[in-house]
C-alpha cells in the first residue's frame, strides 16, 4: 500500500512540473524566445560552450545558470550584455520548471532572442524534468570515459543535439571518440551528433548551425499555427519539448 502512495506522489509532482513547463514555454513563445536546456556533467565543457555561443551567435542571449554561477566568466558574458540569472537548486540535483519560472521573472524577456538554461552538472537527475525549453543539448567530454554515453542512455535518448567534446584529449585519456559517437547514434538515431574541441574552436560552427536551424524550424512551425496556438500547443508540441 505504502509503495503505491509513493508512486502516486511522484506522478503528481511530475504532472505539476510538466504543467508549469508548458506555462514557461508559452511565456517564452509570447516573447519569441527560443529556449535551450543544456545538460552535461561538470567538466564536460557546457559552460565553455555557452560562453562560445554568446561570443559567436549574432543574437541577444539570456542565461539561467543552475550550476554555480561563478563558473561563468562574468566579464566575458558582460561584454556582450548577456543577462545571467543564477538559480539556487539547494540540494536538488536538477532544475525544475518552478525554479525556471522564477528565473524568467528576473530576465528582460523583451530584449532576448535566445534563453540558454545551464542545467545542474549531472547526466541522470535532469532526465524527467521538463523546463519549458524547445531543445535539449547534452554535452559529454571524452575525458569522462568512452563508456559514458552507453551508461546514461536516457539523457542521450531524450536530447535533440548531442555534443562530444574535448576530442583533442581522446588519445591522452585512451578514449575512443568513434565509440562514443556510435553509442550516441545507436541510442538516438535521428539526432545530430557533433564532435568538438571547443578549446581549439573545432565543431563550434556546426553547433551554431544546428541551433539556428532548430530555431528557424520552430519559428516557422510556430508562425504557421499562430491562429490556433493554444489548440495545437496541446498536441503537436508535446513530443519534442523539454
Amino acid at each position: 500500500m505504502h509503495k503505491i502512495a509513493d508512486v502516486e506522489i511522484a506522478k503528481n509532482i511530475m504532472d505539476a512540473n510538466d504543467r508549469l513547463a508548458h506555462k514557461n514555454l508559452h511565456l517564452l513563445e509570447d516573447h519569441d524566445i527560443f529556449c535551450i536546456d543544456f545538460v552535461g556533467a561538470i567538466g564536460s565543457g557546457k559552460t565553455a560552450l555557452i560562453e562560445d555561443l554568446i561570443d559567436n551567435l549574432d543574437a541577444k542571449i539570456g542565461v539561467l545558470a543552475g550550476d554555480i554561477i561563478s563558473d561563468f566568466d562574468a566579464d566575458r558574458i558582460k561584454s556582450h550584455n548577456a543577462p545571467v540569472v543564477g538559480l539556487n537548486t539547494g540540494t536538488e540535483c536538477h532544475l525544475d520548471a518552478h525554479l525556471v519560472s522564477h528565473g524568467l521573472g528576473d530576465l528582460p524577456l523583451d530584449d532576448i532572442d535566445y534563453l540558454f538554461i545551464e542545467n545542474v552538472g549531472n547526466l541522470i537527475c535532469p532526465v524527467d524534468f521538463q523546463l519549458g525549453s524547445h531543445m535539449r543539448i547534452v554535452v559529454v567530454s571524452v575525458t569522462e570515459g568512452d563508456d559514458t554515453v552507453e551508461k546514461h542512455p536516457y539523457i542521450f535518448k531524450d536530447s535533440d543535439l548531442i555534443i562530444i567534446n574535448k576530442i583533442d584529449l581522446a588519445d591522452a585519456v585512451g578514449a575512443s571518440t568513434d565509440k562514443m559517437v556510435a553509442d550516441a547514434k545507436k541510442l538516438n538515431p535521428d539526432v545530430k551528433v557533433i564532435t568538438t574541441s571547443l578549446k581549439e574552436g573545432k565543431g563550434l560552427d556546426e553547433v551554431i548551425e544546428a541551433i539556428e536551424d532548430a530555431k528557424a524550424h520552430e519559428a516557422e512551425h510556430h508562425h504557421h499555427h499562430d491562429h490556433d496556438h493554444d489548440h495545437e500547443h496541446e498536441h503537436s508540441h508535446d513530443h519534442h519539448h523539454h
